[in-house]
């Protein structure tokens, strides 16, 4: 993997993808506070979910984030085709855990999205894969952490709307300054 990704021909591009979860209900860390005091975070009543599924370029550190309601086979294709419409030339390699987008007890006869999304791409779409639950070779979890710290750590928001955009927001904001990305995945521009 690393060698596809360290070797690439003019014009190709390499991603790290993953999915995230951008719940209304806000993530807790730990916080300061007086001896003897809890500190009371507000939550909405039910929790209301929704994914991100993304990719970052490990060279330019450019990100592509879709947020959905769910995160299906269709909305994996989704994410790849946004990649191979932002890349009509050169071949486009995707690194992603294994396990985390195919259900192995789906009909055969079920024509699969992610299937038929490569076969689409005529050889310009390489799926590779990273082993099942290894997070620290997955560098885009870095990328994560940053966004659940700046977005999500302890805060509530009013709406789920809301929340989508602080989501929206934080990797426009991140896609205007891709060496900070570079930064926190670890990348190195060459």
């Amino acid at each position: 993997m690393e060698e596809a990704r360290d070797e690439l021909k003019p014009g190709d591009v390499f991603y790290y993808a993953d999915e995230f979860n951008v719940s209304w209900l806000p993530t807790l860390r730990a916080m300061w506070s007086p001896k003897g005091q809890q500190v009371m975070i507000q939550t909405p009543g039910q929790p209301k979910v929704h994914y991100g599924l993304g990719a970052v370029n490990y060279h330019s550190g450019e990100t592509v984030v879709i947020i959905r309601k769910r995160k299906r086979r269709l909305e994996v294709a989704e994410l790849l085709q946004v990649l191979v419409d932002k890349h009509p030339t050169g071949t486009i390699y995707v690194a992603w855990e294994s396990g985390l987008y195919f259900d192995h007890n789906a009909s055969t006869h079920q024509d699969d999205e992610v299937e038929a999304m490569v076969r689409a791409a005529a050889g310009r779409l390489v799926l590779l894969y990273l082993p099942t639950y290894s997070p620290w070779l997955n560098p885009i979890e870095m990328l994560w952490r940053h966004f659940r710290r700046e977005v999500t750590h302890c805060e509530i928001f009013e709406t789920v709307k809301l929340l989508i955009e602080a989501s929206e927001n934080f990797f426009k904001r991140y896609n205007e300054n891709p060496q900070k990305v570079l930064s926190i995945i670890g990348a190195y521009p060459s």
